[in-house]
């Protein structure tokens, strides 16, 4: 059954696949690193930040340009609203997924030895980050660098990234689909993945998504997916593969794009062992 009233259980850990008798704190390493974030991880969906910036715009003009009648007052409440999403969207792209994806990475526990998967990872802000936790575990990101998703999305920058936070040598980068993985069946102890499926249309090929990333889990392993649509589908799939721990919420206002309609949702679960 789903659970909407936790992002983890704040004493999970996927070491053993169930709560440890104290919650994890986040390591001080991992607080140090995050202040030393150098590399360029673009705009999610630039389109977005520009349609919104542009409205705000236009209203400001159309606000002005009828002063002092009363559509000014319409325009200028437009105004202040689109201004309110522009800068909403902003900050979740440049900061707070970061910080919302530390705060989940952190509530993991990793061991250090993980091999761990990023599905349509970008330029690699959750795969370095979760790079940065590992000691002699590897982070793969996969992605078909598409621009319109992220601004400047290619592989070369991905790995500078990596090269910039000093993590290149626990990163691989490989350019694939994620719904045919080139990868054999239980490779991975984690799969991640921030809002990179919901860009696969229609549901049955996102659908097809899900269930590789469920086939390349090893069992005991562990699935995160942050993303703005279709999370409800992706529980589906994996509540008919077999998965266990289901739980689906809302993220805070840090993963808003623009405004609480579009709200980021963070599904996890788990692939029984054998």
């Amino acid at each position: 059954m789903l659970n909407a009233g936790a992002l983890l259980p704040e004493n999970f850990s996927p070491r053993d696949g169930v709560a440890s008798s104290s919650p994890s704190q986040p390591r001080a390493d991992a607080v140090i690193l995050r202040a030393m974030r150098r590399g360029d991880y673009g705009y999610d969906a630039p389109i977005g930040l520009v349609i919104f910036g542009t409205l705000a715009l236009v209203s400001a003009v159309l606000a002005t340009a009828t002063w002092p009648k009363p559509p000014s007052a319409i325009s200028a409440g437009y105004a202040v609203f689109f201004l309110a999403n522009t800068a909403s969207f902003w900050f979740t792209t440049r900061r707070g997924k970061f910080a919302e994806w530390d705060r989940i990475l952190d509530r993991l526990d990793l061991r250090g030895d993980e091999r761990v998967l990023d599905k349509g990872c970008g330029r690699g802000a959750v795969l370095v980050a979760v790079a940065r936790r590992l000691t002699t575990g590897r982070a793969t990101g996969i992605d078909i660098w598409n621009t319109a998703d992220q601004s400047g999305n290619a592989k070369e920058v991905t790995l500078r990234n990596a090269e910039l936070e000093g993590v290149a040598e626990r990163i691989d980068v490989e350019t694939g689909d994620m719904r045919a993985l080139p990868f054999p069946d239980a490779t991975f102890d984690l799969v991640v993945s921030s809002l990179a499926i919901h860009n696969i249309h229609p549901n049955a090929e996102r659908r097809k998504a899900i269930a590789e990333a469920f086939r390349v889990l090893k069992p005991g392993g562990h699935i995160v997916i942050a993303d703005i649509r279709a999370v409800s589908t992706y529980a589906d799939v994996l509540r008919t593969l077999g998965a266990t721990s289901l739980e689906r919420r809302r993220l805070g206002w840090r993963f808003w794009w623009g405004n609480p309609v579009a709200a980021t949702k963070l599904l996890t679960a788990a692939k029984a062992r054998v």
